[in-house]
C-alpha cells in the first residue's frame, strides 16, 4: 500500500504513521448531495460491508460517544446504550457534529478528533481482511486491517468496546 504524499495526509493518517500501521489512502470524487456509504463503496471499489461509518451520539449518562458501524448497517441505539452504560442514546443533530468532532458530515472519523470520545465499534469489523474508514475529510478513505484500526483507536482514544 502506498500512502499519498505528506501534503495530502490527514491527521488520522499521521496517527497511523506514528503507530507504524500500514494503510492506503484512497481518494474519490465527492458529490455533496450524496454522501452515502453506498456511493463511497462504489467509488472506492469495495463492498458496502467493508466501508465503515462513524456516527456521533450522546448518552444520557456518559455524554458524547462515537459508534462505528458497517456502511450497510443501522445503528442500534438500544444496544449502544446497553454497552455504553447509558439508559438511552440518541444521535446528535447534524449541526452539532462539526463543533463536537472537528469534522464535517462525510468526514467524521474516530481518529484525531477534536476531543477523545469513547468509541464503540461493531464486532463484525473483524470479519474482514480490509476495511475502509473516513480519513477525516470528504473524498478520502483509509483502507487498513480491522485489527490495526482497533489498535489505532484504542491507542488514541483509550476507550473502545465491541
Amino acid at each position: 500500500m502506498i500512502p499519498l504524499p505528506i501534503a495530502m495526509k490527514t491527521n488520522a493518517a499521521r496517527i497511523l504513521d506514528r503507530l507504524g500501521i500500514k494503510y492506503e489512502l484512497r481518494e474519490y470524487e465527492v458529490d455533496p448531495e450524496d454522501l452515502s456509504a453506498e456511493t463511497v463503496a462504489r467509488k472506492i471499489g469495495l463492498p458496502l460491508d467493508q466501508v465503515w461509518k462513524t456516527l456521533v451520539a450522546r448518552g444520557d449518562r456518559t455524554g458524547v460517544l462515537l459508534a462505528v458501524i458497517a456502511g450497510s448497517g443501522q445503528l442500534d441505539l438500544k444496544g449502544l446504550a446497553r454497552v455504553s452504560g447509558n439508559r438511552s442514546v440518541e444521535t446528535v443533530a447534524l449541526k452539532e457534529v462539526q463543533p463536537l468532532t472537528g469534522y464535517i458530515r462525510g468526514g467524521v472519523t474516530a481518529l484525531a478528533g477534536k476531543k477523545d470520545y469513547p468509541v464503540f465499534v461493531d464486532e463484525t469489523v473483524e470479519l474482514f481482511d480490509v476495511i475502509s474508514v473516513s480519513a477525516g475529510i470528504r473524498g478520502t478513505q483509509i483502507l487498513l486491517a480491522p485489527a490495526d484500526y482497533l489498535r489505532a483507536v484504542n491507542a488514541t482514544v483509550g476507550a473502545i468496546a465491541h
